[in-house]
């Protein structure tokens, strides 16, 4: 047991030059150097999977940002001051499931999930076959280097969920936009940066998404949406309020996030020409394919949580209060877990699909089944039609340390 929390020499320092193109050298020190540590920022960094995996499904840990003890305003206060200043309402407290607790979270978490069912997500997957079908129809006669991340991985999550979800074509490309925006907010730097931002397109998104769901109550139809407004256990129901941030949330999550599992995947397999290879040639390691993509490289790289009780892992002792950054990125990549070929791309590897890049325990990702299938639809159908595509310019990446992907990924379509 330690007396002291210690501070960290090797800390994560997201300014090291190349940090964005590849975090995973770094995390890689830190794991094998000081794996549980509280950061000369604040908060404490979880790097192995056994702890990660653990931590994640420990009973007794909070979401809420209202449980930290800090000093100064927290950033849910800053936001609303900024809201203020925009013309919005203050926002109390999150309704969305990722940022709420037992016993709220478990009783809004199954009204959404009636209607948010592996059944209903299965339907989908020829509908997002025909879009990516069509999508690479168009970009085979272009003739030109084409952007994957703007013409494949932007369109088709967001195509996806809105239909599913009923949502007017009209709204679909200022959603979208809003909603690149928003997600800012995940990363600490991003959000004090564009914090202003980030509040407008968030008072936009709401007050549409606000229209949709009065219209769809008076129009309702076989969608998500409809699905949602008439979710019911036992009497009760999804509030105005917690009906409109769940909503929210699955534009948020069921859209951001896919983008980056198939910019990442496809990068990653354009870095790895024998496993695209692998790929193209045997369309059933899809499934497989998409698991150790998920791992190599997460389009989610951390997940926060918040002492509620007294907590010793490994010998440290973390207070009641302190927040608890779990590095999933480096979870994903630990020899102890993996083995000596972690840091490698395996197709094959037979426990890809043990990685925590959609979180454990009970706020495991609700829509990792949709993201799934999307990216086995995605990768595993770009990847047939074009074996030989390559490269033609160094991607950009996003800047995000949360969020893990690419602003652009131009290749040629051989």
């Amino acid at each position: 047991m330690t007396d002291e929390a210690p501070t960290s020499v090797i800390g994560l320092n997201p300014f090291e030059p190349g940090f964005y193109a590849n975090p995973y050298a770094q995390y890689a020190e830190i794991r094998a150097t000081d794996p549980i540590h509280k950061s000369a920022l604040g908060p404490w960094l979880i790097t192995r999977w056994a702890d990660v995996h653990t931590l994640l499904r420990t009973p007794g840990m909070s979401v809420e940002e209202r449980n930290i003890t800090m000093d100064g305003p927290s950033r849910r206060e800053r936001m609303n001051e900024l809201r203020a200043a925009n013309g919005g309402a203050p926002i109390e407290r999150s309704l969305a499931i990722l940022n709420i607790d037992p016993p709220d979270h478990t009783r809004i978490r199954r009204l959404v999930s009636k209607a948010f069912t592996p059944r209903a997500v299965e339907r989908i997957r020829s509908r997002a076959g025909d879009l990516t079908d069509e999508i690479l129809d168009d970009l085979a006669g272009r003739g030109e280097p084409v952007d994957l991340i703007s013409e494949l991985a932007f369109p088709l999550p967001f195509t996806v969920i809105s239909e599913m979800l009923g949502m007017p074509d009209g709204d679909r490309l200022q959603l979208r936009s809003w909603s690149h925006t928003i997600t800012q907010v995940l990363d600490p730097l991003l959000a004090m940066q564009h914090g202003e931002e980030i509040i407008a397109a968030s008072i936009q998104m709401r007050r549409v998404l606000s229209e949709a769901i009065a219209w769809k109550r008076a129009n309702p139809a076989d969608d998500l949406l409809t699905a949602m407004i008439q979710a019911e256990d036992e009497g009760d129901v999804l509030s105005d309020a917690e009906l409109l941030e769940n909503l929210v949330l699955l534009f948020l999550a069921g859209h951001e996030t896919t983008v980056n599992l198939i910019g990442n995947g496809v990068n990653a397999l354009l870095d790895h020409p024998d496993q695209l290879a692998l790929l193209a040639a045997d369309p059933s390691l899809a499934a497989n394919a998409t698991e150790e993509l998920l791992r190599f490289d997460s389009p989610v790289q951390f997940s926060r949580r918040i002492a509620l009780q007294p907590l010793e892992i490994e010998g440290v002792d973390i207070a009641p209060g302190e927040l608890v950054m779990t590095c999933l990125g480096a979870a994903n990549r630990d020899p102890a877990k993996f083995g000596p070929t972690a840091a490698q791309l395996d197709l094959t590897r037979p426990d890809a699909r043990e990685h925590v890049s959609f979180g454990s325990g009970v706020h495991h990702c609700l829509g990792a089944a949709l993201a799934r299938l999307e990216g086995q639809e995605a990768i595993g159908r770009l990847v047939r039609r074009f074996p030989a595509m390559e490269k033609a310019a160094v991607p950009t990446n996003n800047g995000r340390i949360v969020l893990r992907g690419l602003d652009d990924l131009q290749v040629t379509l051989n």
